[in-house]
């Protein structure tokens, strides 16, 4: 009997997914466990596995195309076997995908196998979702862009280097009138349609920063011992790997957790769950948004494991790999705009989370010592406090300790 194959839930809080590729198509024999398609989630690209023996019949959602969880996307069904408009098992009007197209008419035909692969099929080419998406909506042919990505992937500022190399070997157009409409006659405006990360971070925000109540702490924290100690310990490292400054921060963020129980809180809706484990969120820009991978029991692991954890978790994130169990559960997060030469800024909780650090860029200051002015590496640390847990006091000691800790790295051995 033929079995149904659902936009399956692939994370905690997906709603809905978009078929990136297809690995599989109308027509083609699987087995249990094969790889049908590669989904866009809310905070991953991730694969949909085929859950019964047969042959893939009745593709119904194209690649690009987005659908709610439990939506049937295609039907695994014997070889031989006739299937009908309803699909297979364990269907009914509620499983179906419902289109104007479909109540209207006859149900979607089936997505043909191509007869042979074109120069200009995104598919072929480790590419990021949304690259392949432009690059399909622009003609532009991947398989002649460079890809700076993971691995070679190309991502969307591979596209816009090729498309500024087109333009730079081009001849200068000829001079027109003003005009309201862009030189070439092209459109004044381009919509993208949001991606399912860009959606979820729309969502998240909508509940963070309206309904919690954010209140700010910032103090400024001299990072010379710390920057002295990362200088040594690299150099003792060496081929082994290296320490960061935000691994730094990440290591004293758990340790003055574990000494300010208070902070390391989630906001329940009738209750204050206080966790006896530090796993800290680590905000990771990637192509088009933003994912806090979860380093877990920071506070147990040393500088060395952190720093290791926190590049392979980074790589996974901009690739898209990232599994659910390595980006939910985080007690406390931490979001460092250093490298981009930000000097100061407040971050959004990410709920049920009590707190977030923002963490700026470390410039030498003249600050002074002894009656002396001297140059020191300074850093501006702002805390966002969700105020129905944490109160200003709270919020204020643990800075405080946050901050004793840098200032002095064998604090952290206490």
């Amino acid at each position: 009997m033929a079995t149904n194959v659902f936009m399956e839930a692939l994370s905690p809080t997906m709603e809905e997914g978009r078929v990136a590729k297809w690995h599989k198509r109308d027509g083609d024999a699987v087995k249990a466990g094969d790889v049908l398609a590669e989904v866009e989630t809310d905070k991953a690209v991730m694969d949909l596995v085929a859950r019964a023996d047969g042959v893939l019949r009745r593709v119904a959602v194209a690649e690009g195309q987005t659908v709610p969880v439990g939506s049937v996307v295609a039907v695994i069904a014997a070889p031989g076997e006739n299937v009908g408009a309803d699909g297979g098992r364990g269907t009914g009007d509620e499983g179906r995908i419902k289109t104007p197209a479909a109540a209207a008419g006859p149900a979607p035909s089936p997505v043909p196998r191509p007869s042979s692969p074109s120069p200009a099929d995104v598919t072929r080419v480790k590419a990021s979702p949304l690259a392949k998406r432009i690059a399909q909506e622009r003609g532009v042919d991947l398989q002649q862009v460079t890809g700076s990505g993971p691995g070679g992937r190309v991502v969307i500022r591979d596209l816009q280097a090729a498309a500024g190399a087109t333009t730079a070997a081009t001849p200068a157009p000829v001079p027109r009138p003003p005009s309201p409409v862009p030189a070439g006659g092209g459109a004044p405006y381009e919509d993208v349609a949001l991606t399912q990360i860009r959606k979820t971070i729309a969502k998240r925000l909508a509940t963070s920063l309206g309904p919690i109540p954010h209140f700010f702490l910032t103090s400024e924290v001299d990072m010379e011992r710390a920057a002295e100690a990362r200088e040594a310990l690299n150099k003792q490292l060496g081929d082994r790997g290296k320490v960061s400054f935000n691994d730094i921060v990440i290591k004293a963020t758990a340790l003055a957790l574990t000494r300010h129980r208070a902070c390391n809180a989630w906001f329940q809706d009738d209750h204050i769950r206080y966790w006896n484990e530090v796993h800290i969120g680590m905000a990771v820009a990637v192509e088009d948004g933003l994912i806090t991978p979860v380093i877990r029991n920071a506070d147990v692991k040393s500088l060395a494991e952190i720093g290791r954890e926190a590049k392979e978790l980074a790589d996974k994130a901009r690739s898209r790999r990232l599994q659910p169990a390595e980006y939910t559960g985080a007690t406390f997060s931490v979001s460092n705009l250093g490298m981009f030469d930000i000097d100061q800024f407040t971050a959004v909780i990410n709920p049920p989370e009590a707190g977030i650090v923002a963490v700026g860029s470390i410039v030498p200051k003249p600050v002074v010592l002894d009656g002396q002015v001297a140059a020191r590496r300074r850093m501006r640390v702002t805390m966002s406090c969700d105020h129905r847990v944490i109160d200003g006091a709270t919020g204020a000691a643990f800075l405080q300790t946050l901050k004793q800790m840098l200032e002095n790295p064998l604090a952290m051995l206490l």
